[in-house]
């Protein structure tokens, strides 16, 4: 599945337990004895984890429960964190753009979440759809992501297409696996960023991959995927002082990592406005703008981001399908404020 701007922690990890068997342990079956060690644990799901490989001694799987057990004999068990609840319908109004048998689109509000994840069980875009589309969304993305074919951000909003069966899923899918490469895919993104880029337009190559410290962030790493993002400049923004201080830019992606957008611009030092977690030195930045462009950035809550323009191959027919989505009112407001005192001859 394509990693498209994503909104969702890195998965749990699974526990892992060391067990040292004991000279009351000498004999016994291995499962016995586990399940002496582990009470929390029941017995029958200690054999499931034996046959999923997930019991270790001296580094390697044990072969099975019924093995016997020495005295001091160290096991390691791997237990996985419990699997999640299927997520259940909600009726949570959704902007429909289109739809139709196969598909639909939808322009997302900041503020809510694609699919269910740690921190957020429920009231996610994936419960919306469950309500609005019954048991004909698709399931190839695994119950927790039915019809998801690329995500956005919790605080990022616009333009989604979700896939309403399998064949249409798979088809979708295949085409943003494939970045446009072959097909007229197309993703644009309206960004408000700090600072005026010299050039007229640009392309970030720069791979990603998850921070080595901070799990939840995504770092540019000689190491990681290869990320592409083709940017331009489409207004300019003066501070108090007639100074450059931001800038509205269009970023079209040629690939879809996680936080793509959010960690190019940053890369190349035009982090988005309002990102408290890749856009440091936001307050500071933010002093130099006008009162009341000040207080619409201080009242978003969010980066400034939104998905404009989204085109794609229908899975069904094969015409190319494009939408456009206006920027929306919070957004709206920050820009107007913003071109209070925009500089002439600016736009692209």
């Amino acid at each position: 599945m394509n990693d498209d701007i994503d909104d969702v922690a890195p998965e749990p990890a699974a526990t892992r337990v060391d067990i040292t068997a004991g000279p009351q342990d000498e004999g016994l079956r291995l499962d016995r004895v586990l399940a002496n060690h582990l009470p929390e644990l029941s017995r029958t799901r200690l054999q499931a984890l034996i046959a999923e490989g997930r019991v270790l001694r001296a580094g390697r799987p044990v072969a099975g429960g019924s093995a016997k057990v020495a005295p001091g004999e160290v096991f390691t068990v791997e237990v996985p964190p419990p699997e999640p609840a299927e997520p259940e319908p909600q009726d949570i109004p959704l902007d429909i753009v289109f739809e139709d048998d196969d598909l639909i689109v939808i322009d997302k509000p900041a503020g809510l979440v694609v699919h269910p994840a740690p921190g957020n069980p429920d009231g996610t875009l994936v419960n919306a759809l469950l309500f609005h589309c019954g048991a004909s969304l698709s399931g190839i993305g695994g119950v927790r992501r039915p019809g998801i074919v690329h995500r956005l951000d919790k605080d990022t909003s616009g333009l989604m297409v979700v896939a309403k069966n399998d064949r249409a899923h798979q088809k979708l899918a295949a085409q943003f696996a494939d970045h446009g490469r072959t097909g007229p895919l197309e993703r644009a993104y309206l960004a408000f960023v700090w600072g005026v880029p010299e050039l007229p337009s640009g392309t970030v190559d720069a791979p990603l991959a998850r921070h080595p410290v901070s799990r939840e962030r995504i770092a540019v790493r000689a190491n990681g995927r290869f990320a592409i993002t083709h940017w331009q400049r489409v207004e300019a923004y003066e501070d108090t002082q007639g100074r450059p201080v931001a800038s509205l830019v269009e970023c079209q992606l040629e690939t879809g990592r996680t936080h793509q957008i959010r960690v190019h611009m940053a890369h190349i030092g035009h982090p988005l406005l309002g990102d408290a977690v890749y856009g440091g030195g936001q307050r500071t930045k933010a002093n130099r703008l006008s009162e009341e462009a000040r207080t619409m950035l201080e009242t978003l809550g969010r980066q400034a981001l939104h998905a404009a323009r989204l085109g794609f191959e229908h899975p069904s027919t094969g015409e190319f399908m494009s939408f456009e989505s206006e920027l929306p009112a919070d957004l709206m407001r920050l820009q107007e404020a913003l071109q209070g005192r925009s500089r002439e001859g600016e736009a692209t």
